[in-house]
């Protein structure tokens, strides 16, 4: 059976390739297309602690039987656009990604879109590129010893979209479920983000401020801990991808 591989970030990087295809037997799982693949290209081989898998847009354990035509997304550690989603009465969702920078009022604008006259709060957070640099992703050790001191100059984002979004509906979904929050707005940046510019943006609002502020910390969180996002640290003469494994499960504290 043939199956689609796709790399992300450093793996991209590291073989040159965006996609690999591989023809493997009938009753395959996901860890055979890891090894045909490492065997390929064995500078992935030391990753795999690392790196969580993915089947068709949805997070995969190594052991997951795959079928012709499937395609496999290997997920290196992580950083550590849709409409407003349609659901029940009273539930907004904007859960999007952007190339184009935010612009001023964007906190303002999507409180506008998200909030009603039954709220008495809205949450919002800003995440904003910091001069200094922040944990290298495994494997990136060397280069980030290399630039030891520097500043970070800017911020470069690369997502698989497509999970990405889905990982934040699933994240929107928990939070309605634990917290009553329906009205959220997870944006994300994609390409570079020049240093002190906004790269994600969270607002919740809600009847009640507890709720609100509870929600916006578990957006803000989960998306950093589970959205397949990469994160690399635009050095002058270079860059460090950033992150820590990507967590396949919400977070059950």
């Amino acid at each position: 059976m043939r199956v689609r591989v796709r790399l992300f970030a450093i793996q991209r990087e590291l073989v040159g390739a965006r996609e690999v295809a591989l023809e493997l037997e009938e009753g395959a799982t996901v860890e055979d297309a890891w090894s045909a693949v490492a065997a390929r290209f064995p500078i992935l081989a030391p990753g795999r602690p690392s790196v969580r898998f993915a089947r068709n847009g949805d997070y995969a354990e190594p052991g997951t039987t795959l079928g012709d035509g499937d395609e496999v997304a290997f997920i290196p550690p992580v950083s550590g656009g849709s409409d407003e989603a349609a659901g029940p009465p009273g539930r907004r969702r904007i859960l999007e990604l952007h190339e184009a920078p935010f612009g001023p009022a964007i906190l303002s604008d999507l409180e506008a879109r998200l909030a009603t006259d039954e709220d008495g709060a809205v949450v919002g957070f800003v995440g904003r590129t910091r001069v200094s640099p922040g944990t290298p992703a495994p494997g990136q050790e060397a280069e980030a010893a290399r630039h030891a001191g520097r500043s970070v100059e800017a911020l470069g984002y690369e997502a698989h979209e497509t999970m990405a979004l889905r990982v934040l509906t699933a994240i929107a979904d928990e939070i309605a479920d634990r917290f009553g929050v329906e009205r959220l707005a997870i944006v994300h940046r994609t390409g570079e983000v020049p240093l002190g510019e906004a790269s994600i943006v969270v607002v919740a609002a809600s009847p009640h401020r507890d709720a609100a502020f509870r929600a916006a910390r578990y957006a803000i969180d989960e998306t950093k801990a589970r959205a397949p996002i990469w994160k690399a640290e635009h050095f002058a003469d270079g860059h460090v991808w950033i992150g820590t494994p990507a967590r396949t499960r919400p977070d059950e504290a």
